[in-house]
This record gives C-alpha cells, sequence and structure tokens, in this order.
C-alpha cells in the first residue's frame, strides 16, 4: 500500500485546482457574451459564434499529443507554467479583437495553452497520491470546472452590462499571468511513485508504440468513446445555456447568465464531490465502480434533461435542469480516475492526451457549431432537443464498457 500522502502533495492539489478553476473562467467567458457579439459591431451569426468554442477546442485537441509526450518525458512543473501563461495572455488579446478573424485566432490560441495544463496536470495528482484516494482527489480538482465556468459565466455577463464584452476578455485573462509562477514551485513526483506495482513499458518508450498500446486497450478505448458523447452534450449545453435562457426563456441577460451559473456551481460542486465519494466507496465492491457511478448517473440524466428543455413552466424546468447538471457532474471525479487507472504509469499524460483529442473531435468541436446551425434553420429550443439522447448513449457506454471489462 502507497504511503499517505504529503505537504508536497497536498499543495499541488491546492494550485493545479485553483488553476483549473482560471482554466475554466477563461474558456466560457466567451459563453456569456454570445448576444453581445450577435449585436456588436462584429455581427456573428449563431454558427460563428459556436465556431469560437470549436476553433479553441481544435488547437487544444491537436496540440494536446504533443503536451502528453513532452509531460511523459521533461519536467512538468516547467510545462505547466508555459500553458497557463499563453492561454492567459491569449485570453486577454480576445478583448482587443477588431473581426471575427481576430477573435477566432485569439480563442484558438488559448488551446495551446490549455492543452499542457490539461494533459499534464492529472498526470501529476495521480502520481502525487495513491490509487484508492484518486477519486475524492479527482473530484476536488474537476469541482473547479463548474465553479470556474460559473465564474466565467457571470464575470463575463457583468463586464458586458457594465463596460462592454471587451473588458471581460481582459479582466479574465489578466491573473493567470500570475498563476503560472504558481507552478515553478510544485514537485514533480516520479511516474508512477503511489502505484502498488509499476506497470506497462518503462519511461521513455516509444511515441508511437505508445499510442498503439492505448488504442489496443478496450477499456480504454471504452471509457473514452463515452466520454467523446458526454462531452458533445456537455459542450453544446455548456456554450448555448445562457443564450437558451434569455433567447428561449425570456431571461435577461443578467439573470440568464447569473442563474444558469449559481446552478453549475451548485450542482458541479456537490455532483463532482458526490461521484467521486461514491466511485471511492464503491472500489471496495467493484473495480468497475467509476465506470458504473458515471453511467448510472448519465443514464438518468438524461430524462431528466428532456423535461427541463420542453416544458415552459419554470417550476418545471428550472428543477430538472438542476437534477440534469447534478447528475453530469457525478461522472466527472470518477471517469477521470478510470482513464488514469486502466493505462501504465509511465503513459498516463499521453493517455490523457489522446483521451482530450478524441473526446474533443468528435465532442465539443461539432457540437457548439452544429447547434447553432440547427438553431439558424430552425429555432434554438429545437436544437437544445438533440442532447438528451446523447446524455444517454454516453451512460450507455459506460455501462457497457463496465460490464465488458
Amino acid at each position: 500500500m502507497a504511503e499517505r500522502s504529503g505537504a508536497g502533495a497536498r499543495a499541488a492539489l491546492a494550485v493545479l485546482t485553483l488553476i483549473n478553476l482560471f482554466n475554466y473562467l477563461d474558456r466560457y467567458v466567451v459563453a456569456s457574451l454570445v448576444e453581445s457579439l450577435k449585436k456588436s459591431e462584429l455581427s456573428l451569426s449563431d454558427t460563428q459564434a459556436g465556431s469560437l468554442m470549436t476553433g479553441f477546442v481544435i488547437i487544444y485537441m491537436l496540440t494536446s499529443p504533443v503536451f502528453g509526450t513532452l509531460g511523459d518525458r521533461q519536467v512538468r512543473p516547467r510545462l505547466l507554467a508555459v500553458g497557463v501563461g499563453i492561454w492567459s495572455l491569449a485570453t486577454a488579446l480576445g478583448g482587443l479583437a477588431r473581426s471575427f478573424a481576430g477573435l477566432f485566432a485569439a480563442r484558438a490560441a488559448v488551446g495551446i495553452g490549455e492543452a499542457a495544463y490539461g494533459t499534464i496536470a492529472p498526470a501529476l495528482l495521480a502520481d502525487s497520491f495513491p490509487r484508492e484516494r484518486r477519486g475524492r482527489v479527482f473530484a476536488i480538482f474537476f469541482a473547479a470546472i463548474p465553479i470556474g465556468s460559473a465564474a466565467g459565466y457571470a464575470l463575463g455577463g457583468l463586464m458586458d452590462q457594465r463596460y462592454g464584452w471587451r473588458s471581460a476578455f481582459f479582466v479574465a485573462g489578466a491573473p493567470g499571468l500570475l498563476l503560472a509562477l504558481l507552478c515553478l514551485g510544485l514537485k514533480d513526483p516520479p511516474r508512477g511513485a503511489r502505484d502498488e506495482e509499476e506497470q506497462g513499458p518503462p519511461r521513455g518508450a516509444g511515441v508511437r508504440a505508445s499510442y498503439a498500446r492505448l488504442l489496443r486497450n478496450r477499456a480504454y478505448r471504452l471509457t473514452v468513446a463515452g466520454y467523446a458523447a458526454y462531452t458533445f452534450a456537455l459542450g453544446g449545453l455548456a456554450f448555448w445555456a445562457p443564450a437558451f435562457f434569455e433567447r428561449i426563456r425570456g431571461m435577461s441577460k443578467a439573470d440568464a447568465t447569473i442563474q444558469f451559473g449559481a446552478i453549475v456551481v451548485v450542482t458541479g460542486f456537490l455532483g463532482t464531490f458526490a461521484g467521486g465519494w461514491a466511485g471511492d466507496f464503491f472500489l471496495k465492491r467493484s473495480k468497475q465502480s467509476y465506470l458504473l457511478v458515471s453511467g448510472w448517473a448519465t443514464v438518468a440524466a438524461a430524462p431528466a434533461a428532456l423535461i427541463g428543455f420542453l416544458s415552459p413552466d419554470r417550476a418545471v424546468y428550472m428543477p430538472a435542469i438542476v437534477a440534469t447538471e447534478l447528475l453530469l457532474f457525478a461522472s466527472t471525479g470518477p471517469i477521470n480516475s478510470a482513464i488514469v487507472n486502466v493505462v501504465a504509469p509511465t503513459e498516463r499524460a499521453t493517455a490523457v492526451a489522446l483521451s482530450i483529442l478524441m473526446i474533443h473531435l468528435f465532442g465539443d468541436v461539432p457540437s457548439p457549431p452544429l447547434i447553432g446551425a440547427l438553431s439558424d434553420a430552425t429555432s434554438l429550443g429545437t436544437a437544445f432537443l438533440t442532447l438528451p439522447a446523447v446524455i444517454a448513449l454516453a451512460g450507455a457506454i459506460w455501462l457497457y464498457a463496465a460490464r465488458r471489462s
């Protein structure tokens, strides 16, 4: 049994969780500005607005394998510092855009920095804590997602309302330049130090061989396939939800961004911690507990989402959307624990990188512009009805993976 985690591991968790909050704040601040960008001198269509997230995700997923390979071979705190600095500067540059092309380029550049962070931080945490604690550790780390996302919605909405949409990018990006310095003080634990035994190839194995091994790993393939469907639904919902509340439910901009942000914070915090705790608790009974918790929670979220998107009654749709978000966030910690646990310790950053590539390629790269295009052709309310089916598909794949593994 691995020894208990020390102060260095706890410090790494605290610092990386804080930075992860700003990661998602910078990522989703643009979602709160959609309606203003449509009415601004940029005059964006819904398809163009949706493509801002797509441009970011394309660069994010294409550069992730590069940083994944570096993360399994180089000093990780330095790579993290570079990543945080790049994405923060790119976020701030979005406020200087004078055309759709300029804004698209700035948002795409955010993906370079976040690729370094997104691939390396989970691997460093996995090497800092023993296997039986990773569900809770990742629950803490990924609890920053709803808080950061909600902060992005709220900050963007408030800054936009008072000072214009450009100010939102400036305020969101500036703190990250200081946070990059915190990464340099982190320790870089040995790969596999917290595992009972070293699995798989030694450090330094060939890049092509590493990816080939991952693609032959059935448990890994199925886990990532379900994650791609989950990301399709969650990415589309996260980007378009403020516009859905404003346009379909008739809320003001401030109410749409702040109320949805409040829902995301509360449900994300509670759901992520509940899912992480449940994954660790049931690990004593089943080695597939992380997949089972994620699968059943996501399947249950599908009917709740359908009710939330269809009902015009606020007393019905608001509780349904709360339930949907709560169940979706319950999967965050367990599914990321499942990914790092089914691969060799020396290939974790590579495994996370490949999963990022796949879940975004088939997930939130196509979903925001597809929903935007369907909205242009019909309505945003109609476009949202595609999401419950994809949510159910994600849960079904994870339950199948648990059974087959």
